[in-house]
């Protein structure tokens, strides 16, 4: 029997229920397939800070690099906002993902039929909607230099060298060939230089690739044509700053963020958690959705256990009880049967499988 160990980071505001059953869920699929799972709890992010005076502890990056994979909930709130940024919760998720060295981050957006009616766009444009951004994660604006600001004024530096371009690149094209063999690279060549960089080595890149059709998109035009006609996107392949914002722009798509997972992988390790933030308006009043912690673990065991048969069993579960009218608060005007706790809607997925 495979036994794997998993780094447990719960975090803050909703972060402990909705990871507590991703866990449940975890244990049922890791039964039913014969394979065992240990999970370590990890500090990071307000809870860090407020036991430790720091975001990130060190044992919490020693223990996540000595897992087969970390599982992670949400971070930050307003009692933190006003710590310096070196303190604040979210420094310390960027500071993990950097010493995991983990590049990659995959965000898929999918659109259940189920709850066609929840997306603020008209159904006959969001029906069918199945797409993946892969955004780069540990450069860019938000880790080049130099940087800084003075009195009058702030700066950031956008940077990607040959490298770090290639490598995304790969992931990309790689994750295209198992889906519908297409990539949307997502710059502004025709004003950055850095950018013209990035397409260059893109289309390198693609040679190696001949079966998945390669295309280019200004990001403005990207951001309007998610809206316009998301169905044309599979692959979306960008960089750290536009990639953070068309990945929550896509997210929306589905009508409730609380739907949606995600992965950061490349690297020593993986990070999976769930795309949307702590929600501390509603942390222990039981409402959270916890089905995009829920499919991050799915997505953990595909891409870093490779148990293919638990994941896909996760997946099927949460679009079978969505078909049986099964919702959370958010998504509870749309074909509900039961209103679910973020409790109860973690055990109807567990006895599902």
């Amino acid at each position: 029997m495979k036994t794997y160990k998993i780094a447990i980071i719960k975090g803050d505001g909703i972060g402990p229920e909705i990871v507590n059953e991703a866990m449940k869920v975890l244990k049922v699929v890791a039964q039913k397939f014969n394979f065992t799972l240990g999970f370590e709890d990890f500090l990071m992010g307000g809870i860090a800070y407020d036991l430790t005076q720091n975001p990130l502890p060190d044992e919490t990056i020693a223990g996540c690099l000595a897992s087969d994979a970390t599982l992670f909930g949400a971070i930050g709130g307003e009692k933190w906002d006003n710590l310096p940024r070196e303190l604040r919760p979210e420094s310390g998720l960027l500071r993990l993902r950097k010493s995991l060295e983990v590049f990659a981050n995959f965000r898929p957006a999918k659109v259940y039929n189920e709850l066609l009616e929840a997306s603020t766009l008209k159904p006959e444009v969001v029906q069918g909607v199945d797409i993946l951004v892969v955004r780069e994660l540990i450069g860019g604006i938000y880790f080049g230099t130099p940087k800084g600001r003075d009195k009058n004024r702030g700066f950031n530096t956008m940077v990607y060298s040959v490298e770090e371009v290639t490598r995304i690149a790969h992931i990309a094209f790689k994750a295209a060939q198992k889906r519908n063999k297409k990539v949307c690279s997502v710059d502004k060549a025709n004003v950055l230089d850095v950018s013209q960089l990035w397409r260059e080595v893109v289309n390198e890149v693609a040679k190696e690739y001949p079966d998945v059709v390669l295309s280019h998109m200004y990001v403005d035009n990207a951001a309007m044509q998610l809206i316009r006609n998301p169905k044309q996107f599979d692959v979306i392949l960008t960089g750290n700053l536009f990639g953070d914002i068309l990945s929550d722009e896509a997210s929306m798509l589905s009508g409730s963020i609380g739907l949606l997972p995600s992965a950061s992988i490349g690297g020593k390790t993986a990070i999976y958690e769930p795309i949307h933030g702590s929600a501390p308006d509603i942390a222990g009043l039981g409402i959270a959705n916890p089905i995009a912690t829920i499919a991050s673990a799915a997505m953990m065991l595909r891409y870093s256990l490779g148990e293919q048969e638990a994941a896909n069993a996760i997946e099927n579960a949460i679009e079978e009880i969505l078909k049986e009218g099964y919702r959370t608060k958010d998504i509870a005007n749309f074909g509900a049967k039961e209103i679910c706790s973020c409790e109860r809607m973690g055990s109807v997925i567990a006895e599902h499988i």
